[in-house]
């Protein structure tokens, strides 16, 4: 069988790795290999994650995609699917993964995200999220939405095939914020990009520090910034919760 690698990025993420290995030690069939990639965290995140048994490298530089780049660099298996501290995965989602790269038509995929917290389920934000990744592409790339680009993020918990990404020469380690948009659309001139339909459950915590209203329209405002193609900086306008 095809080998499935998970990479992990992190920083400061002691208090999601818990539930978060409860769920990775549920996965059937199991992952060849899960690497978690620190970024300097001041949490024990790093022993935390090497005490469970994760494979736990220090990231060159800080930001999300320089640790991508940097997992995904050190997998063995030929198919990688990033996944942050804070979402769960299926139980069969190595099947799923496996399942939908069979296909050689799709480069990349990622499933249907839905938000969620202790007390409440997102609905509103969770549907908007899962209707962004096709009109994200048809308003600011149309022609490549008409050649089957969806709009992914990390959330979608996006997987992919080793080569391809390296292919492509990985994320954008300059992006702080975007980084996973971006991919996309370098990824796509390979193939399609495309949600699968199975859930992955994504903690809502950034809508809960920020507020709905707020939360929203920080999405919204870095989204349509970096469609019109202002890509640097929007870390500013993207406040750390951690």
């Amino acid at each position: 069988m095809t080998g499935v690698a998970i990479v992990i990025p992190m920083l400061n993420e002691a208090a999601a790795l818990p539930r978060l290995l409860r769920s990775l030690a549920a996965l059937e069939p199991r992952p060849a290999e899960i690497i978690a990639v620190d970024a300097g965290s001041t949490d024990g995140s790093a022993a935390i994650a090497a005490a469970a048994g994760l494979r736990v490298l220090q990231a060159p530089r800080r930001g999300r995609a320089a640790q991508i780049n940097h997992g995904v660099e050190a997998a063995t298996g030929p198919l990688v699917c990033v996944l942050h501290a804070d979402t769960l995965l299926p139980d069969d989602a190595i099947a799923v993964i496996r399942a939908t790269l069979a296909d050689p038509r799709v480069v990349l995929a990622g499933f249907t995200a839905l938000l969620s917290g202790p007390e409440t389920v997102r609905w509103g934000t969770s549907l908007h999220n899962w209707i962004k990744t096709w009109y994200a592409p048809l308003l600011f790339r149309p022609v490549m939405f008409f050649r089957g680009a969806r709009l992914l993020f990390g959330d979608h918990a996006m997987f992919f095939r080793r080569a391809d990404f390296l292919s492509v020469g990985g994320c954008d380690a300059s992006l702080m914020v975007m980084e996973d948009a971006d991919l996309c659309l370098r990824m796509h001139r390979l193939g399609r990009t495309r949600l699968v339909n199975r859930v992955v459950i994504t903690s809502d915590r950034r809508i809960a520090t920020w507020g709905p209203l707020r939360a929203n329209w920080i999405y919204l405002k870095c989204g349509i910034a970096w469609g019109l193609g202002f890509k640097r900086r929007l870390e500013r306008h993207y406040p750390d919760i951690r």
